[in-house]
């Protein structure tokens, strides 16, 4: 997409406006509706629309696909090592109370934690799903 002038100067506007948005609804889904999901999602959507406008070579190059790879695990190894770290502080599996003296607290942490692990792994796999299906004859 060399010759559309326009679309790379608004995709260049545009990227990190929706990653600011995406961090935002990251960052407050705990509070209202959103969240991790969500998030991801849009995260994800910001770098599949720099891969489509300025070329999946330079996208496959900036994020290679173990590293797509390493970072979905990490989210999903947050989101399992707060059920286990409940587990071992006397809860249940994902029983946030038991993360700190104070239920409130304990409760708040625990959600924002498992948000964020949720919207890390979110993001990596829509980006796995497009790069492995985007170039596909």
């Amino acid at each position: 997409m060399k010759d559309y002038l326009v679309l790379r100067v608004v995709s260049k506007l545009l990227i990190p406006f929706i990653l600011l948005f995406g961090f935002y609804v990251q960052m407050h889904g705990d509070y209202g509706p959103g969240g991790g999901f969500q998030a991801g999602v849009i995260i994800a959507s910001a770098l599949i629309l720099y891969a489509i406008i300025f070329n999946i070579g330079i996208a496959r190059k900036a994020a290679p696909m173990w590293i797509i790879t390493s970072i979905s695990c990490v989210g999903l190894l947050l989101y399992v090592g707060v059920g286990i770290a409940t587990m071992i502080a006397g809860g249940q599996f994902l029983e946030y109370g038991f993360l700190s003296t104070n239920s409130a607290s304990g409760n708040h942490t625990g959600i924002l934690i498992i948000e964020i692990g949720v919207g890390i792994t979110v993001s990596a796999v829509m980006l796995m799903i497009f790069f492995s299906l985007a170039g596909r004859r």
